[in-house]
C-alpha cells in the first residue's frame, strides 16, 4: 500500500535504534549482543525500506566476546554523523547479572558508512548504552547510564545519566563528570540521546526496563548540564497499559529530521505470540511520526502515547519482503544476512574455500558454549517461517554432530542433528534445552531414523507461531517428519516465563559440534529460507 510504513520497519532481533541522516541518506544501527561481526547498520532512502550495508565491528582489534555471557556484548550503539566523519559509541558488556555490570565503552569512526572503520577508543565503564551528542559549538559530550551496584529502598541499581567532556584531539574523556537526569518514577532510566533545539537541551532516555512496562520518557533543559524538567504528558511513548496492541514493549527511542523537517522516531518494540507474551523474534525496531507543539514538547503524531501500526508518509511504497531467500554457498564470502557467536576468528570455526560450493563448518565446542562453537545463522524474523539444509556428514563417534538448529541461547534451543548411536549407526537425534536455566540439561527426544552413510540429507524445520516440526528427507525421498512438536515459544526473550532475562531472539541456522577436539567437518550446499506471505501474518 502506497504512502503508509507498516510496522516494524526491522523485523527480528534488530533492537536498541539509533539513527542518523546524512544529507537524504538514512543509516539505522542496532545492538547485536553476542552475535559476530558487532552492530547492524541499515539504510534507507525514504525510512520504509531498509537494506543491511554494513557491521561495523568485525575484527579483533575492535571486539573480541569470546567467554561473553548470553545477551552480554555490543549493547546499545549510538551512531552519529559530525565533521565528515561517522561516529559510533557502544558498550561491550561482559557480565550483566547480579548487583554488577561489567561493560566498557568505546569509540570508533569513519569517513564512510561501509568504512573502514578505526580500531576503538576506550572511553569509560561506568555504565552502559553511552551516545555521543555534538554540540553546535563544535564540542562533544558522551552520556551514559552510571551503574549503581547498591541496592537500596525506593532506588534501583539505574543510577542515573551522567555527562562528561570527549576531546577529540586527546582522544579521551576530560572535565567533569555531571550527573544530568535521574530518572522518573517509571525507573529503570537508561538509553539517553541528547539533541539541541530552538535553544532547549532535549533528552530522550528509555524507562521502565525492557519488557511489558518499556517507555520513552523526554525532558529538556536550557543548559547542557540541567536541571532538566520532564515532558507534561510522559511517557512520550509506551504500550504498558495497552496488552492488545500488536507492538508491545515500546521504548528505548531515538530521533531523526527528514530533509522537509518533519520528525521520526525509531523505538524497539517486541511482537508476542497471539495470546501470549512470548516474543521469539525478539526486539524489533518501528518508528512513528512525531510533531513538536507551540510548547516545544514533542507528541505522537496520532495523539496519546501509544505506537502505531501504521505510519502515513507521502510518497512511500513499502516493499513486502521477499519470501524465499536461497544461499548456495558458491560465493566467497558469507552471506550478509548469516552472523555466528562471539569470536573475531572465524576462520577456526567455517570456510567457503575447503569445499567449494559448500559452507564447511568446523565442529568446535558445545552447544552453547561461550567461547567457540560452529553455528552460523541468521534471524527468523516472521512467526510463520521454514528453514532447509543439505548437509553431507560423516560422524565417528557419539561426541560428534551436526544439523539444522533454532538457537536462542545455551539454555533455549531445538536441533535436529546427525550423530552415531552406540551401535555405531548414523542417526538423527533431536536435541533441546527447554530453558533449563541455569544448568543448562539437555531434553533428546527418542526418534528412530537410521541415516544411509553418504547418502544426501536434507534437514528442514517448519514454524507455525508457537509449534515447530522439524522434517528429513534422503535422497530422493518425501520429507518425513522427525521428532515431537517443539514449542517454539521457549526461545524467546521470555522463555518458560522464569525470572531471568535474556534480549536477543532466534536464530534459524546450521551447526557443527565435535566435543571430542578432532574438528570434524560438516558440508552445507545450500541453506533455504522461506516467508508466509504478510498478508497471512498481520
Amino acid at each position: 500500500m502506497d504512502d503508509v510504513i507498516y510496522n516494524p520497519i526491522l523485523a527480528g532481533f534488530n533492537p536498541d535504534p539509533s539513527i542518523c541522516r546524512v544529507g537524504d541518506d538514512y543509516y539505522l544501527a542496532t545492538s547485536t549482543f553476542e552475535w559476530y561481526p558487532g552492530v547492524q547498520i541499515h539504510h534507507s532512502r525514504d525510512l520504509a525500506n531498509w537494506e543491511l550495508i554494513t557491521r561495523p565491528l568485525s575484527r579483533a582489534s575492535q571486539l573480541d566476546m569470546r567467554g561473553n555471557p548470553d545477551s552480554c556484548g555490543i549493547w546499545a550503539p549510538c551512531l552519529s554523523y559530525a565533521d565528515g566523519l561517522f561516529w559510533l559509541v557502544y558498550t561491550d558488556m561482559k557480565r550483566y547479572e547480579g548487583n554488577f555490570k561489567d561493560g566498557h565503552n568505546y569509540l570508533v569512526t569513519a569517513p564512510h558508512i561501509e568504512g573502514p572503520w578505526s580500531d576503538p577508543v576506550y572511553l569509560n565503564s561506568s555504565g552502559f548504552d553511552p551516545s555521543l551528542f555534538h554540540d553546535s559549538d563544535g564540542r562533544k559530550w558522551l552520556i551514559n547510564l552510571q551503574w549503581d551496584y547498591r541496592q537500596r529502598e525506593g532506588r534501583d541499581r539505574f543510577g542515573g545519566i551522567v555527562l562528561q567532556e570527549y576531546d577529540v584531539e586527546q582522544r579521551r574523556l576530560v572535565g567533569d563528570i555531571s550527573t544530568i537526569f535521574t530518572g522518573t518514577e517509571l525507573k529503570l532510566t537508561e538509553g539517553p540521546h541528547l539533541y539541541r533545539r530552538n535553544g532547549w537541551y532535549y533528552l530522550i532516555v528509555a524507562e521502565g526496563g525492557t519488557g511489558y512496562q518499556h517507555a520513552v520518557t523526554m525532558a529538556r533543559a536550557k543548559t547542557l548540564t540541567g536541571p532538566y524538567e520532564v515532558h507534561p504528558q510522559n511517557p512520550l511513548l509506551t504500550t504498558s497499559h495497552d496488552p492488545d496492541n500488536p507492538l508491545q514493549r515500546a521504548g528505548h527511542g531515538d530521533l531523526v529530521d527528514s530533509p522537509e523537517g518533519d520528525t521520526y522516531l525509531v523505538h524497539l518494540c517486541g511482537r508476542p505470540l497471539p495470546g501470549t507474551r512470548l516474543s521469539p523474534l525478539g526486539r524489533e525496531t518501528a518508528i512513528q511520526r512525531v510533531e513538536w507543539g507551540a510548547d516545544g514538547w514533542l507528541r505522537l503524531a496520532d495523539g496519546g502515547n501509544i505506537p502505531a501500526l501504521t505510519v502515513a508518509v507521502s510518497g512511500v511504497t513499502q516493499k513486502p519482503p521477499v519470501l524465499e531467500e536461497h544461499y548456495d554457498f558458491a560465493i566467497d564470502s558469507l552471506p550478509a544476512a548469516f552472523q555466528w557467536l562471539r569470536t573475531p576468528y572465524p576462520e577456526r570455526l567455517f570456510s567457503l574455500t575447503e569445499r567449494p560450493g559448500y559452507l564447511r563448518l568446523f565442529g568446535r565446542e558445545s552447544v552453547g558454549s561461550w567461547f567457540e562453537q560452529a553455528l552460523v545463522a541468521r534471524r527468523q524474523d516472521s512467526l510463520y517461517c521454514s528453514a532447509e539444509t543439505t548437509l553431507a556428514f560423516e560422524p565417528e563417534d557419539i561426541q560428534q554432530f551436526a544439523g539444522l538448529i533454532a538457537y536462542y541461547n545455551r539454555f533455549k534451543f531445538h536441533y535436529l542433528a546427525v550423530t552415531l548411536n552406540d551401535a555405531g549407526d548414523k542417526v538423527l537425534s533431536v536435541i533441546s534445552c527447554l530453558d533449563a536455566w541455569p544448568n543448562g540439561n539437555l531434553d533428546i527426544a527418542e526418534v528412530s531414523v537410521r541415516l544411509v552413510p553418504g547418502a544426501t540429507l536434507r534437514l528442514g524445520l517448519d514454524i507455525h507461531a508457537r509449534e515447530l516440526r522439524f522434517r528429513y528427507a534422503q535422497g530422493s525421498d518425501e520429507w518425513q517428519p522427525v521428532g515431537p512438536t517443539l514449542d517454539a515459544g521457549l526461545l524467546s526473550d521470555e522463555g518458560s516465563g522464569r525470572a531471568h532475562g535474556y534480549f536477543t531472539g532466534t536464530f534459524l541456522g546450521m551447526a557443527a559440534h565435535d566435543i571430542s577436539g578432532r574438528g570434524t567437518p560438516a558440508d552445507f550446499q545450500a541453506f533455504y529460507y522461506r516467508r508466509a506471505p504478510v498478508s497471512e501474518t498481520r
